[in-house]
């Protein structure tokens, strides 16, 4: 007798000591910090939020004009702006947790020691499910080179980081590197628990008329369904390549989308420039995603990891 497709299946996913009642988070940078969208849908029925990206002091971020539309997608050039860490942990937090909304806070420095400022301070709080580094920023004592595509540095980063706490780490790769799965391996050695990609892709575009970049930064990061080929290879390369959870990102825009990223391999994935199209994006998502796994025939969401047939 085959499975009852009218049975909820279990959506639930545990990635080491992070648990998520569905694999459906929404990705830092595109969902501000969360208390924006409550007015939307049920923020806590998503698996959580990746909350927008948290330096040590607060950052201005670039000057307009910061955002472009593109054919199958945007650029961005915010330039990583938020309130710093302690106005986070003070006024913005606090909402969230009452609402109990399964929260991971985006971090990012300009140093390793900007890095463990950061975390000594959310470690004050146990309010958090995860800490996800953003390694796509460059390290001014290493001459301005990113974190993200050395991988000795970023083994470096990743260590002293998971030193300093015992909430589960999250490892944001960019994919702005000529081996992927070279920096995934350099991250589960460093000690991450879980590594998420794909970051933005490095971009720029240009106003014909006027001759000048439609960016004041020049350059961005593309985001949006034009990058998802791309990040669906990328995942399933460092799915192969590591033993540590993955959570897919990049151009997941239907329930469909998702779940070719965690057939490739992801345990979850998370929601970024959908974001801007429909606010209920991820929640549709969630939905979706239920309904595909009752149409398989599946019990659950961890029969559909990894079951790409190559």
């Amino acid at each position: 007798m085959g499975l009852d497709i009218n049975k909820k299946p279990d959506m639930s996913v545990k990635m080491g000591d992070l648990f998520l009642k569905n694999p459906v988070l929404t990705a830092s940078g595109t969902f501000g910090y969360g208390m924006e969208f409550m007015p939307y849908f049920d923020i806590s029925m998503l698996g959580g939020i990746v909350a927008k990206g948290i330096s040590l002091e607060p950052w201005p971020g670039n000057p307009p004009p910061r955002i472009v539309e593109t054919p199958c997608g945007m650029i961005n050039s915010i330039g990583l702006q938020n309130v710093g860490v302690k106005k986070f942990v003070m006024e913005k937090l606090p909402e969230l947790v009452e609402k109990k909304i399964t929260v991971i806070v985006n971090i990012l420095g300009r140093t390793i020691a900007e890095y463990l400022s950061i975390i000594k301070y959310l470690n004050l709080s146990a309010r958090i499910a995860a800490i996800e580094l953003n390694v796509s920023c460059p390290n001014v004592e290493a001459g301005g080179i990113a974190f993200g595509i050395n991988p000795d540095l970023l083994y470096e980063l990743v260590k002293s980081c998971k030193q300093e706490t015992d909430i589960t780490l999250i490892v944001k790769l960019t994919p702005n590197v000529t081996d992927i799965a070279a920096m995934a391996e350099a991250a589960q050695k460093g000690g991450a628990d879980i590594i998420s990609l794909i970051n933005t892709l490095q971009a720029m575009a240009v106003d014909l008329k006027t001759r000048r970049p439609k960016l004041q930064n020049i350059t961005g990061g593309l985001s949006g369904p034009a990058i998802k080929p791309i990040a669906l290879n990328m995942v399933y390369q460092a799915s192969k390549a590591i033993d540590i959870p993955v959570i897919g990102i990049g151009g997941i825009m239907t329930p469909e989308d998702a779940a070719e990223f965690i057939m490739v391999g992801a345990s979850a994935v998370q929601v970024g420039t959908a974001n801007f199209i429909d606010p209920c994006s991820a929640m549709n998502i969630v939905t979706g995603l239920e309904r595909i796994v009752r149409e398989m025939g599946l019990g659950s969401i961890g029969q559909l990891r990894g079951s790409l047939v190559v």
